[in-house]
C-alpha cells in the first residue's frame, strides 16, 4: 500500500519526543531499515506503551476505554493485544478471542496509536495452519492501516531457529504479505525471545521484519543487553514487545535499577517497548491492583509500584506538546 502523506512536524521542533495526540499521524507508515525502525519521513522511531495480559485470563481490559486512557493519561504510543492461543485461548474459542483483538485494534486506530497483534503462544509451530489463517484474516482486515504491527510468535521455547522458528515465520509472513506488503512483522526468537544473536546470523529474507527481545529486569541483566547489542551490530532490528520490571516469573523483586538500565539501553538504540502487563493480577509485574476498572480512569491508589514506575517513564518520555 502507498505511504500516507508525510506527517506534520511536532508542535515544538526542539522537543525530540512526539506529541501523543496521534502517534500515527506523527510517524505514519513504519518501516525497517537496517537495525532501526523509521517513520514515513525516514527518522528513527521509538514507541513506548503497554501490553495487555493473556486475553483468555484477563480480557476485561480489552476495551476502547482502556486504550483511550492509556493514550490520554499514560501517554502510550503503543498497545499490545496478547491473544492467547493455547490454554483455553484461540484454539478453543477462536471467535471470542479474535473479537477481543479486533476491539483493541479498532480502538487503537481510532486513537491514533500503534497496535501489536500478538499470537501469544509458546509452541506456535504446532499451530502453523491456525496462525496462517488468523494472520491472513488480520492482514485482509487491517492491511491498509499503518497502525498495525504483527507479532507472529510471542515466545518460542528452546527450539531450533533454523529448523523450527524460521520456517514457521516464513510460512506465516507469506500469508500476511499476500494482503499487506509493508506493515512490520515481528518474529519471536529462541528461549523466550532472548536468543537474538542466532537470528542475526541467519535472518529471514524480506522487508520490514524485526525480531523480538523480551526481558524481565530482575532476571535478565547486562549479559542480555550485551547480546542484544551484538545482534544490533549485525544489522537486525529489535522490538521489545514485552518486558517486566520484576523477575522472569512475572512476580518477585521490583528491580528499579535494572529497569532503568534497560530503559537507557532501549533509548540509546531507539528500540520500541511494551510493558507487561496492563492487568490487575496479584503479581509484581501487573500495573494495576486487583479490582481496577476495565474502563480506565485509574486513580494512583489503584496503580501498583510497577505500574507507577512505568507510567512515570511514559509520561516523561512521551510528553504532551
Amino acid at each position: 500500500m502507498p505511504n500516507p502523506p508525510k506527517p506534520p512536524s511536532p508542535t515544538n521542533p526542539t522537543n525530540p519526543n512526539p506529541s501523543v495526540a496521534n502517534a500515527v499521524a506523527e510517524y505514519g507508515q513504519l518501516r525497517v531499515v537496517g537495525n532501526q525502525i523509521l517513520s514515513a519521513s525516514n527518522k528513527p522511531v521509538q514507541l513506548r506503551g503497554m501490553s495487555l495480559f493473556w486475553s483468555q485470563w484477563i480480557g476485561k481490559y480489552y476495551t476502547p476505554e482502556t486504550v483511550k486512557w492509556l493514550k490520554d493519561d499514560w501517554r502510550s504510543t503503543l498497545v499490545r493485544a496478547a491473544m492467547a492461543v493455547d490454554n483455553d485461548g484461540y484454539l478453543k474459542n477462536p471467535d471470542a478471542e479474535k473479537q477481543k483483538v479486533i476491539t483493541v485494534v479498532d480502538a487503537a486506530i481510532a486513537e491514533g496509536l500503534y497496535v501489536i497483534i500478538d499470537w501469544h503462544d509458546h509452541e506456535a509451530e504446532k499451530h502453523t495452519d491456525q496462525a496462517k489463517a488468523f494472520f491472513s484474516e488480520m492482514a485482509q482486515r487491517y492491511g491498509d492501516k499503518p497502525n498495525v504491527i504483527y507479532e507472529i510468535y510471542n515466545e518460542p521455547l528452546n527450539v531450533s531457529w533454523t529448523g523450527v522458528i524460521k520456517p514457521y515465520a516464513e510460512a506465516v509472513i507469506a500469508e500476511i504479505r499476500k494482503h499487506d506488503p509493508d506493515n512490520i512483522v515481528v518474529v519471536g526468537t529462541r528461549n523466550w525471545s532472548q536468543d537474538v544473536e542466532a537470528v542475526a546470523n541467519n535472518p529471514i529474507a524480506g522487508s520490514n521484519i524485526a525480531y523480538t527481545l523480551h526481558f524481565y529486569a530482575a532476571t535478565h541483566k547486562q549479559w542480555l543487553r550485551d547480546a542484544a547489542q551484538r545482534a544490533l551490530n549485525k544489522g537486525i532490528a529489535l522490538m521489545v514487545t514485552e518486558y517486566g520490571t520484576c523477575e522472569a516469573s512475572g512476580d518477585g523483586y521490583l528491580d528499579v535499577t535494572e529497569t532503568k538500565a534497560w530503559w537507557k539501553f532501549l533509548d540509546d538504540n531507539k528500540i520500541s517497548w511494551a510493558n507487561w502487563s496492563l492487568a490487575d493480577k496479584q503479581e509484581g509485574t501487573a500495573a494495576l491492583k486487583p479490582g481496577a476498572s476495565p474502563s480506565g480512569r485509574w486513580p494512583e491508589s489503584q496503580i501498583t509500584p510497577s505500574g507507577m514506575l512505568v507510567r512515570t517513564e511514559l509520561i516523561a518520555k512521551n510528553p504532551k506538546p
